[in-house]
């Protein structure tokens, strides 16, 4: 099979899909890799890497996209590579089309076999393609949320972490999957105060366990979700509905409520954002002021750190793009499940529940279209 690797052309998207060892793995079974040109440049892999590990490098995005049948990119297609959608592609990338209904609707158009890594599920309901980036989202949000709290950028000027004889910062955390139990760790070390709501009692019986009872875990209902957002400094977003949209748990008048100069870093905005006055952000411009809060709502957190985040992302990707370039379509899906989850349109038919749910159309079975 010939594998494509465009360089991303999201704003300020600096990862790549795959690192050059990612490459020789590729080459080594026998497949052609094609790069663009400059592809990895913002993650430190320079192009004669990519040559000496056996792919091509190609000087544009259109001659990778054309030549490939299967192409692995980080990000969903932006507009200007929607006119290199077709038939006989398969994209194998993050897409979170559950909040993003025009990119959707082309692929559904234009027939194209659309892989989610966020949708891929193994049978005890874990993300693996998810899970790296949801890592690395939540040690982040420790990180942007102490710069949210800084008096320069509209917050209240607390140090999470407090001084001899002063309080810690309250850190809220919705969520304790990946992303928000990472967080919640991250928050405890550097001495916040941390509360973590959940609907799974299991997940929070984990975290109270391994955390010695020093973080608060309470179930997630609105008299608690309520109760500690307005009490927080600083409120983590990481609910998750795999491939659907998240939730709308935090209200304006809950954000009303909040003290000013609080912050909200809404790692959920990947899928529409888990509170009311959430809305997409850049890194160039991260936060924005609403209610008197302050929200960091940057929906590729993870490329502030491209470098470590290409080599998270290639470790959980790899097998299954090679699964899918050895045994080709519809053998791969047949034979595994977990990536027939992964499967977000197909022929023109959305193939994903969430995603149909969203949209409020009917989904197609995988087993309706590429057979048992």
């Amino acid at each position: 099979m010939i594998v494509g690797v465009p360089k991303e052309t999201k704003e300020e998207e600096n990862r790549v899909a795959i690192t050059p060892a990612g490459v020789s793995a590729f080459t080594g079974h026998g497949h052609k890799v094609l790069v663009e040109k400059g592809a990895g440049l913002g993650s430190g892999f320079i192009d004669r890497s990519y040559e000496g590990a056996g792919a091509t490098v190609l000087d544009s995005a259109a001659e990778v996209w054309q030549q490939a049948t299967l192409v692995m990119k980080v990000k969903e297609p932006q507009p200007a590579e929607f006119q290199f959608l077709r038939r006989d592609l398969v994209l194998f990338t993050y897409l979170h089309l559950a909040a993003c209904e025009e990119v959707a609707r082309i692929l559904q158009k234009k027939n194209v076999t659309a892989v989610a890594y966020e949708t891929i599920q193994l049978e005890d309901g874990s993300l693996p393609l998810l899970t790296p980036m949801s890592e690395v989202a939540g040690r982040l949000s420790l990180q942007v949320g102490a710069w949210c709290l800084q008096a320069e950028n509209g917050g209240r000027g607390i140090l999470l972490g407090g001084a001899s004889g002063v309080r810690p910062g309250k850190v809220a955390i919705l969520g304790a999957g990946t992303s928000g139990s990472i967080a919640c760790q991250v928050a405890a070390g550097m001495g916040a105060y941390v509360s973590i709501l959940d609907i799974n009692p299991s997940k929070l019986r984990y975290l109270h366990d391994i955390m010695g009872g020093h973080v608060t875990t309470l179930m997630s209902n609105r008299a608690n979700i309520e109760e500690e957002v307005v009490d927080a400094d600083l409120v983590i977003g990481a609910v998750l509905i795999p491939g659907a949209k998240a939730p709308r748990l935090i209200s304006r008048n809950i954000v009303k409520r909040m003290k000013p100069g609080a912050a909200i870093v809404d790692i959920s905005i990947d899928q529409g954002g888990c509170a009311e006055t959430s809305r997409p952000t850049t890194h160039f411009q991260p936060i924005y002021v609403e209610e008197e809060v302050v929200h960091y709502c940057v929906t590729n957190m993870p490329a502030i750190v491209p470098n470590t985040s290409t080599y998270a992302l290639t470790n959980a990707t790899l097998s299954y793009g090679l699964e899918i370039a050895d045994k080709g379509i519809p053998t791969a899906f047949r034979e595994n499940s977990a990536l027939a989850r992964g499967l977000n349109t197909h022929e023109g038919h959305i193939m994903h529940e969430g995603v149909a749910n969203a949209f409020g159309v009917k989904v197609t079975p995988v087993a309706e279209v590429l057979g048992k």
